[in-house]
């Protein structure tokens, strides 16, 4: 199951629609607007192993990853979230919910960096050459 932060624009969501890209959003369809960051844990605990993305850097803090989650922080310009939440599910490195488990993300043009639950630092990936 994905899920996108309330501060994922409206546009954006609309154009992964468009691309059949199946979510929730907070505020709309999970939890209450407003929620606070400290308050989504528990929400996306209820949740089928969700992969929530959000454009708040708080969510690229390493000792919130959680094997029955993925946080993703787009560190991206607004306009261009919807383009790497789906370069980013289609990445063989995180191409499946299981892969994306227990992981916390920073996408950026650059590549991709994250924390695994069980390993011990960042680690960073390319992205893939068209």
């Amino acid at each position: 199951m994905l899920v996108l932060d309330e501060n994922v624009p409206a546009g954006q969501r609309l154009l992964l629609r468009r691309w059949r890209v199946r979510f929730r959003v907070i505020g709309v369809d999970v939890a209450a607007p407003g929620t606070t960051d400290e308050n989504l844990m528990p929400v996306l605990l209820n949740l089928s192993r969700p992969t929530f993305f959000s454009l708040d850097r708080n969510f690229s803090r390493p000792g919130w990853a959680h094997p029955d989650f993925c946080l993703v922080w787009l560190d991206v310009r607004r306009r261009e979230a919807a383009a790497f939440i789906r370069r980013f599910l289609r990445h063989p490195k995180f191409n499946t919910q299981m892969k994306r488990m227990g992981n916390v993300v920073r996408l950026h043009p650059g590549g991709i960096g994250y924390w695994r639950r069980d390993a011990r630092g960042w680690q960073t990936v390319e992205w893939p050459r068209p």
